[in-house]
């Protein structure tokens, strides 16, 4: 019998680890609730709240395959080995994932198990990541080949067991609530019909509205959360976007296209810096920056910054809007991460481990690559300080979105919606319904970049940013590269 290992892959359809299970043999789809991964600082219950209408539908499919999921709860060699003296099983079989450290850990222990009772683990290349990869030398052209090759059927699965299908509460994993109000559907149809009307109508106006927390909203294609956890491949979407590229479309479509596609590259090229140095989600890129900031955040200034209550409207709109849909738009995460590391000089791990809990599409690749870009300990990045006083008069200049999440600024003129403090009627509102700031931005913008580059002029920090480069850094090619073509009949979408 083959066991197969749902993790982040929450499908049938282009699972090609679990087509490779089927050909050796009767499976047993299996998912695990693991206590200790949704203790981890970086798990919520709306993570959890996703997962469950995931495996929902993921069961659902199963059944219709010949064998439904079988749900577990407990650590997971408890479960293998429960399953092991149950069953003959003669090869553990999943996708390879790039998760956080105790994934990691939980992978190697895994590994370990499998070889002390002679089953061979197969784990199977989800997305561009390559495991493990030597060099970026040649790295894009291997994703393109990768997203060119056909997509898998669903397989037809052999009855094994018709266990119940039980998923644990969050209160069953003692995990705090969460009240996401406005939290995107989970499973795969939701994900396939965000991606389709992306592409037929949604997207056509992405490039430019991509940087709007308003119109962002709409214009990006929301499938995020859909890749995260794996219910749609990014084979599919890819193959899916280069399909609707050979349509006939304006110059604004074929735009907002390429920079979409642009997008599907990065995903795996952050993820890929993760896999190859797994320390990026607790310690600097760039070990020039070590001991910069305090390890220990300011408990006030995390609190205010985590709860959108830092006196500073347009952060404060986007970290509220966030909390209660689990999406923010690419610009806004740039932006609020910037405040929280630069103007407020918060400890990125304390302030990544926030948003991760908040992003329902937290990818611990994306997010912890992202996380030190935005906090400039990479050495290779530009420094972005942004001035979120000037953010939100570019990015909300009518207001709309900030009045959405700060009500308290109702009988604030637009004049100073983004500068409350300068209003005549401050006094009557600061301090009251709605807090001053609590920190002066030119000012902890000025110390945050002295700080920075002072680190920069330090004697062996270029020689520190060339490693990083070299082991980091996209590669371009010395041509032009030709993207592969996707037979129509590779589409599992209805575009």
């Amino acid at each position: 019998m083959q066991l197969f290992w749902f993790k982040r892959d929450l499908r049938v359809f282009d699972n090609r680890a679990l087509s490779l299970a089927a050909a050796r043999g009767p499976v047993l789809p299996i998912y695990v609730f693991e206590p200790e991964m949704w203790a981890c600082p970086d798990a919520s219950a709306r993570h959890l709240t996703f997962v469950h209408q995931c495996l929902g539908e993921l069961h659902n499919d199963l059944a219709r395959a010949g064998q439904p999921l079988v749900t577990r709860f407990g650590p997971i060699l408890d479960v293998l080995e429960d399953l092991r003296q149950t069953y003959s099983i003669q090869s553990l079989w999943s996708h390879q994932e790039t998760g956080n450290a105790w994934s990691y850990e939980r992978d190697k222990r895994v590994a370990a198990w499998c070889r002390d009772n002679a089953i061979q683990w197969h784990d199977i290349q989800n997305h561009g990541v390559v495991r493990p990869l030597k060099s970026r030398n040649g790295w894009a052209m291997q994703w393109d080949r990768f997203m060119a090759e056909p997509t898998t059927p669903t397989p037809i699965l052999t009855p094994i067991t018709d266990a119940p299908f039980l998923c644990p509460s969050a209160r069953d994993l003692t995990m705090t609530p969460d009240n996401c109000s406005h939290a995107q559907q989970g499973g795969r149809r939701a994900g396939q019909e965000r991606l389709a009307s992306f592409l037929d109508h949604r997207g056509r106006t992405y490039r430019s509205a991509m940087s709007s927390p308003l119109d962002g909203a709409a214009a990006c294609s929301r499938i995020s959360p859909h890749l995260a956890w794996g219910t749609v491949s990014l084979r599919e979407v890819t193959q899916a976007t280069w399909s609707a590229q050979m349509q006939p479309r304006s110059v604004q479509w074929k735009a907002s296209l390429k920079s979409f596609n642009s997008r599907l590259h990065w995903h795996c090229h952050f993820i890929q810096k993760l896999e190859d140095e797994p320390r990026l989600e607790w310690e600097n890129m760039h070990p020039a920056y070590n001991g910069l900031r305090p390890d220990q955040a300011d408990p006030i200034k995390l609190a205010a910054w985590a709860n959108g209550e830092t006196g500073l409207p347009f952060v404060d709109a986007c970290m509220r809007s966030l909390r209660a849909t689990g999406w923010l738009n690419f610009r806004m995460r740039a932006m609020v991460m910037a405040v929280a590391s630069y103007h407020l000089w918060l400890d990125w791990k304390a302030t990544g481990h926030v948003l991760a809990r908040y992003f329902t599409d937290y990818e611990p690749g994306i997010h912890w690559s992202q996380v030190q870009m935005q906090s400039g300990t990479t050495g290779i990045n530009t420094v972005r300080v942004y001035n979120p006083i000037k953010q939100g008069y570019d990015q909300d200049p009518t207001g709309a979105f900030t009045r959405t999440w700060v009500p308290e600024l109702e009988l604030i003129d637009d004049l100073y919606l983004q500068e409350p403090w300068k209003a005549p009627n401050a006094a009557t509102i600061l301090g009251k319904s709605y807090p001053m700031p609590i920190v002066d931005v030119t000012h902890a913008a000025r110390e945050a970049k002295d700080r920075i580059w002072a680190v920069r002029r330090t004697e062996g920090f270029r020689d520190g940013a060339a490693k990083v480069l070299k082991k980091h850094a996209s590669r371009k090619p010395a041509t032009k590269r030709a993207r592969p073509k996707a037979a129509s009949n590779q589409l599992s979408l209805p575009l």
